[in-house]
């Protein structure tokens, strides 16, 4: 018997027939459709216009009417009497199905809320997905916009430090050989100090965090490798990597702060990343940091 498909996922086997030989071709078509879905996601009880959607998305208005008009018609989308969208039940329904491939977002839940109830910071979990980090829960409203549920980050150096500083001893060194040859002795003595204390600390340069997320934005946009060298390259000039014990002041900037959540092997699978972006004295750092790593404790226990 022949199985019956939509037209959505017709169009999907066409622009994936359409790739064949192209190792890691990019499919435009398929980028327009998660715009949309990605769009109405952060918006979930809201229902948008199509000027709004053609807008946010950075589509033509054809384009995002087409992409909508399909997607509605397979029930992945909703269009209400006044033209607008919403999130359909079919989305909904693959949504919850989708959530059993990160358990540990459900277990940690009432963790993270009472974190964020302590110290009034936001807060999230982010796990680790292969060679990405994949934002999963999110409690409170971070002020960096680019942390939001299904968030994906490479697990680059300089960042994602937490995840790479209890590794063995090759996977440090392999991660600290992908990294900007000057910064690799600090990243080093960075590792180190993360072990120690338990947590890792994420802070910029003056007012650069409008800056680096549009570059990092970028930077996990389809573009050639040669430019994604370059951003990476750009990124870490703008980041001031960690604190070590002697930088420590009566002020310190602190964007996020993050502790590691491990399994019954003891890998480090994921890390609970509060969001205080402020300036904290030493003691006040150190006392998020040690409510941080309780948080993360009492999850690898579960």
């Amino acid at each position: 018997m022949t199985p019956t498909i939509s037209r959505a996922e017709r169009a999907g086997q066409e622009a994936t027939a359409d790739s064949v030989g192209e190792v890691g071709a990019a499919s435009p078509p398929t980028q327009r459709v998660v715009k949309v879905l990605e769009l109405l996601s952060r918006h979930p009880t809201d229902r948008l216009s199509l000027a709004r959607i053609v807008r946010e998305a950075g589509l033509s208005r054809a384009t995002a009417h087409a992409v909508l008009t399909q997607l509605t018609a397979d029930g992945w989308t909703v269009r209400d009497d006044d033209g607008c969208y919403g999130i359909g039940l079919r989305l909904l329904t693959v949504a919850r199905r989708a959530e059993a491939a990160f358990p540990l977002r459900r277990t940690a839940a009432q963790h993270l809320r009472a974190l964020f109830e302590r110290t009034g910071d936001p807060v999230f979990l982010a796990e680790r997905d292969g060679d990405s980090i994949v934002v999963t829960e999110v409690v409170g409203n971070p002020s960096a916009g680019w942390i939001r549920p299904g968030r994906r980050l490479p697990l680059a150096p300089p960042v994602c430090r937490e995840f790479v500083a209890w590794a063995p001893e090759p996977a440090r060194q392999a991660w600290l050989a992908a990294a900007d040859p000057v910064h690799r002795d600090r990243l080093a003595r960075v590792l180190a100090e993360i072990r120690a204390r338990g947590y890792s600390v994420e802070r910029l340069v003056d007012d650069s965090t409008p800056m680096l997320e549009v570059l990092a934005g970028l930077r996990d946009s389809p573009i050639t490798a040669a430019l994604r060298a370059q951003l990476g390259s750009v990124i870490t000039e703008l980041i001031t990597i960690d604190y070590l014990p002697d930088e420590l002041g009566p002020e310190n900037a602190v964007v996020t702060l993050a502790a590691p959540v491990r399994d019954a092997s003891g890998a480090v699978v994921a890390a609970v990343v509060s969001c205080p972006d402020t300036r904290l004295s030493a003691a006040a750092l150190s006392e998020l940091g040690s409510a941080t790593v309780g948080a993360a404790d009492r999850i690898s226990a579960l």
